[in-house]
């Protein structure tokens, strides 16, 4: 067992660390959910601890990402409500489906995320005074696919980031740094949503949730400035083979193999 100031110290430099994973890869429970597991946490106590964890990171991503958020106000207005709405009923069945169930899902949804991610996407470059039209059932299909990541999020969150990555690929045309802004301020909002619904269904670990938390804010002021910095196809092949490697690791825990 660890005493309380050794728990402290953990928690903080492992939120720094998810932090920085979660607004650069949107894998921030690669890192902070098996450690809340280690330390004793059940899992549903632990998905709830990083839930409302990961809200701090909002609050270092957001005001980090100002220069790659300005200018996409309309595409927001689509993204945040959908996610929103999404991350309601998610939390919602948090608490009403087995944990177990969903288990045995989730891997599936990691494994075709990390390969979306991986697949090198060819866009068509909006220029100026061009109108592009969109087929309907691509948009119709993008709006679902938002809303499931968004209920996917307030139910388990394990690489959400990435599931949301992985459709913003294909439906933006912006580059990788704006819509990966995009993604940490609509999960993060998303996180508020969930941690509230969570708070009104079951206590708080509040002893875990602090240090973690501000380890996040730290490492989630740092994740934007390291991704202006880093090759956009080098962040996805890491990304990627992430999201490979821990479906890997769910699919061993959930089918035993």
């Amino acid at each position: 067992m660890f005493t309380f100031g050794e728990l402290i110290v953990i928690l903080v430099v492992v939120g720094i660390v998810a932090g920085i994973v979660s607004t650069a890869a949107g894998l921030a429970s690669l890192v902070s959910y098996p450690v809340l597991l280690a330390l004793g946490l059940p899992p549903v106590t632990a998905n709830v601890t990083n839930t409302v964890g990961l809200v701090f990171t909002s609050f270092g991503a957001v005001p980090a990402s100002r220069r790659e958020l300005r200018g996409h106000g309309q595409e927001l207005k689509t993204l945040i409500p959908l996610t929103l709405v999404g991350s309601i009923v998610g939390a919602i069945l948090l608490f009403i489906i087995p944990a177990a169930t969903f288990a045995k899902v989730v891997p599936f949804f990691i494994l075709i995320a990390g390969i979306l991610v991986l697949i090198p996407r060819h866009i068509h470059i909006k220029q100026p005074g061009e109108i592009v039209v969109t087929p309907k059932w691509m948009t119709a299909l993008a709006w679902l696919g938002i809303f499931l990541v968004g209920a996917y999020t307030g139910y388990f969150g394990a690489a959400g980031g990435v599931l949301m990555l992985s459709i913003l690929s294909f439906t933006s045309a912006a580059p990788f740094v704006v819509y990966n802004a995009q993604k940490n301020l609509a999960l993060g909002l998303a996180n508020i949503v969930s941690a509230v619904v969570y708070g009104l269904q079951t206590p708080i670990q509040w002893r875990y949730v602090l240090p973690l938390g501000i380890g996040f804010l730290i490492g989630g002021s740092l994740g934007p400035r390291i991704v202006r910095h880093l090759p956009a196809r080098l962040l996805k092949i890491v990304i990627g083979i992430g999201a490979l490697g821990l479906a890997a690791s769910l699919f061993k825990s959930a089918y035993g193999l």
